[in-house]
């Protein structure tokens, strides 16, 4: 299973997602600060677990949704303008 970070234009947009994928199954989906290598419009992220990066279940004002590996992220996922 694969670690992934998203992050988001508003933090009540990450406070959405985050309910929406615990409420899918992932019980340790949690918010925090976004990590400092990364950018996000409101400065809150969504740490979650998942066999795929789950962007059905981000609310519209997702920002994007990167994979961790290693000590480093991989962009899997940029919503669109």
């Amino acid at each position: 299973m694969a670690q992934f970070v998203a992050t988001f234009h508003t933090h009540l947009a990450a406070l959405r997602s985050c309910r929406a994928v615990q409420k899918a199954g992932d019980a340790g989906a949690r918010m925090a600060p976004v990590p400092r290598s990364l950018s996000s419009s409101c400065g809150t992220c969504l740490f979650y677990q998942g066999e795929d990066p789950l962007v059905p279940l981000m609310d519209r004002d997702l920002e994007a949704v990167y994979r961790t590996e290693g000590k480093g992220y991989v962009l899997v996922h940029e919503a669109a303008e």
